[in-house]
């Protein structure tokens, strides 16, 4: 028997205006009520350990620190998620991909993905400096559509979802979003200037030297700072999934504007079990405002010979 396909109408169209409406409201609902979950149990692990002097630091084949902190506070989070929506799949920086109980059938994408930075800065948890964070994200069909930024020492925590506005402690926050503000003009932050090297080296200098003030040394919690208002630009390189896809719909939230720095949407989609992930965009860029945006793109353009 040959099928032949229907012609969309208007019931279709409005049918799927329905799904769109239930998807969104159970994302702003039942999806970041469980996020806050997974952030509050994260918070359980993690401040076991805060500023304890005998605490174990190992080191990865990247050569980065991680603690147990890291590990048991990403363990945490997975069981949740697990116990909760066994068909998602997860990504921790930790623990690499696991994927959920039921595969989508186009090309083994997962409709929805959980990705955890447990503690985003752990050399500075290990140091005792109180900008790390928790990072949390859930992705569908490879977009950012919901993020977390936990700090639980200071108990901040910013919420971004897709169709609300970002939260901070609850209350709604944005950018500056100041469009006569030049680059000239611009505070912009970086992890440390030792995330650029070879040609992004280049790339991030020119930047640099265009900005007012360079600035280093807050991890995930400059993206906070911008989603509150308080700088310009944050551009980073050297990136995992799991170091900024919780910050995009938070930026984004806010008003502000978050893209790689071709300018092209960050997306991420696991494509098979283990590891830490295949293809993604590793050079990212955040900015308060439409004009700081393109301009930094322009400067971060890459030279032709």
């Amino acid at each position: 028997m040959r099928c032949r396909t229907r012609a969309k109408t208007t019931d279709d169209d409005d049918d799927d205006d329905d799904d769109e409406s239930k998807e969104l409201m159970m994302l702003q609902k039942e999806f970041t009520a469980f996020a806050i979950e997974l952030a509050e149990a994260a918070n359980e692990e993690t401040l076991k350990y805060w500023r304890k002097t005998s605490l174990g630091v190992e080191t990865k084949n990247d050569a980065s620190p991680v603690t147990v902190a890291d590990k048991n506070a990403e363990t945490a989070m997975r069981t949740l998620v697990k116990r909760r929506y066994p068909s998602h799949a997860i990504f921790g920086e930790e623990h690499g991909i696991e994927l959920g109980l039921e595969k989508k059938s186009d090309d083994k994408k997962h409709e929805y993905l959980w990705v955890f930075d447990p503690i985003d800065g752990t050399k500075s948890f290990i140091t005792g400096k109180p900008l790390w964070g928790t990072l949390i994200a859930l992705l569908r069909d490879g977009e950012p559509v919901l993020g977390v930024l936990e700090q639980p020492v200071l108990k901040e925590r910013w919420i971004g979802c897709k169709g609300t506005q970002t939260t901070f402690n609850g209350d709604p926050v944005s950018v500056h979003g100041d469009e006569q503000k030049e680059l000239k003009e611009a505070l912009m932050y970086s992890t440390t200037p030792l995330m650029f090297y070879d040609e992004n080296e280049v790339r991030y200098e020119r930047l640099k030297r265009e900005v007012k003030i360079p600035m280093f040394g807050c991890d995930c919690y400059a993206y906070g700072l911008l989603a509150s208002g308080f700088c310009d630009i944050v551009c980073e390189a050297d990136l995992k999934p799991y170091d900024y896809m919780a910050l995009v719909p938070i930026v984004l939230g806010a008003g502000g504007k978050m893209t790689d720095w071709e300018g092209e949407p960050l997306k991420f989609v696991v494509e098979e079990e283990g590891g830490d992930g295949e293809s993604f965009q590793g050079e990212v860029l955040a900015a308060a405002s439409e004009r700081l945006w393109k301009a930094s793109v322009a400067s971060l353009k890459k030279q032709t010979r």
